[in-house]
């Protein structure tokens, strides 16, 4: 039924049904691919799997898997695939997996997700989740948790779970999770499932270039393992696109633009021709856009004005990259607006989807534009 809807709508909007309906089969396949963050293994060899069976040669190092099509050099896409869950850290004991100790070191307090974690606890009650092997992705049981609070002295949420009592310390938890789709929009726990089945979807496409699948993002190390395999190949670049998610309070805020941009996030400005080709492209096929910290700092201005704490810019994948390079790797974000960031009802339009399709074709397949 669900299907049958989502092709009723695509072929009153742009009638490339076969198409976009090829798009939500990879999107919900990858969906109910487990890839808690610091444990992406599994959904690694899932992808690997996928790319090869199109054609696209894959290697795998630690923390990146790196896809190269048969003209490398003709794009840099990067998309982080880890997506927040729980770890189990003692016997029947639960952690958001994002802050857990091993990760704090990595994380500024700039990003989304560590301003607003606290304020989401009461959305995991009576969430179902699934605990599974970290390496192979083999399911080792369904439980339900029944209760989250925030611990002071650990920093971090912890979380009851009921049916999970026998896992040991170490075991990944994912958010049961499946693709629903109403009145245009879809829902999943997007962050940052989307970026990938838009990649891999290009792939199919005819894109030929390089895809960077980076582990680690929530926990604020994604740019670390991307940083050392440009450091170990000698590679510099201002090409280097990112995909990924950017949060907005409400629909109304979020339909604004269907594509998202950014001039710079806290960590540095960018510099990339890249924007701005993709800003004529937009304006070429009258796709509305905006730009993130624009619309940050438009709050920031009024929440000043009332004597209140200014929002921080973000701290985005891109951003952490070109500081820690010195500015040697530039590029720009490329984001899809969505509401009820880093839950498993993150919401996207349907047409936001399909124009960020557009405009990356537009961007890497059409040859008049190379």
């Amino acid at each position: 039924m669900f299907k049958e809807i989502f092709l009723k709508h695509i072929r009153e909007t742009i009638g490339e049904s076969s198409e976009m309906s090829r798009f939500l089969d990879i999107l919900k396949q990858l969906i109910r691919t487990p890839s808690v963050v610091g444990a992406e293994h599994s959904f690694f060899l899932s992808l690997k799997r996928e790319l090869e069976e199109i054609g696209i040669q894959t290697t795998l190092y630690e923390g990146v898997l790196v896809a190269e099509g048969n003209d490398p050099d003709s794009g840099m896409i990067s998309a982080h695939i880890d997506r927040h869950g729980l770890i189990c850290t003692g016997p029947n004991e639960f952690q958001y997996a994002a802050f857990t100790a091993q990760n704090r070191g990595d994380l500024t307090g700039d990003s989304v997700a560590e301003k607003t974690y606290r304020d989401i606890i009461e959305r995991f009650i009576n969430q179902r989740v699934q605990a599974y092997d970290p390496w192979s992705g083999a399911y080792l049981g369904l439980g339900k948790i029944d209760n989250a609070y925030f611990c002071e002295r650990r920093a971090n949420l912890l979380f009851n779970v009921k049916g999970l009592e026998h896992l040991y310390a170490g075991t990944p938890v994912a958010f049961v999770d499946t693709l629903s789709y109403e009145e245009g929009h879809l829902s999943a726990q997007l962050d940052n499932v989307l970026s990938a089945a838009i990649i891999l979807f290009l792939y199919e496409r005819g894109y030929q270039g390089r895809a960077f699948f980076t582990a680690e993002e929530e926990a604020g190390k994604s740019w670390r393992f991307l940083l050392e395999w440009f450091r170990g190949r000698d590679i510099c670049t201002d090409e280097l696109l990112v995909l990924d998610t950017s949060p907005y309070p409400d629909r109304n805020s979020a339909d604004t633009q269907h594509i998202v941009l950014r001039n710079k996030d806290s960590n540095a400005t960018f510099t990339s021709s890249l924007t701005q080709k993709i800003t004529d492209i937009c304006d070429d096929l009258s796709i509305s856009y905006g730009y993130k910290d624009q619309y940050i700092e438009a709050l920031n201005e009024v929440r000043i004005a009332q004597g209140s704490t200014p929002y921080s810019l973000g701290s985005t994948e891109m951003g952490r990259i070109v500081n820690a390079s010195e500015g040697t790797i530039q590029g720009t974000t490329f984001q899809l607006p969505t509401t009820g960031y880093h839950t498993t009802s993150e919401t996207v339009s349907m047409p936001a989807v399909m124009d960020a399709i557009k405009v990356l074709e537009a961007l890497y397949l059409d040859e008049s534009r190379v």
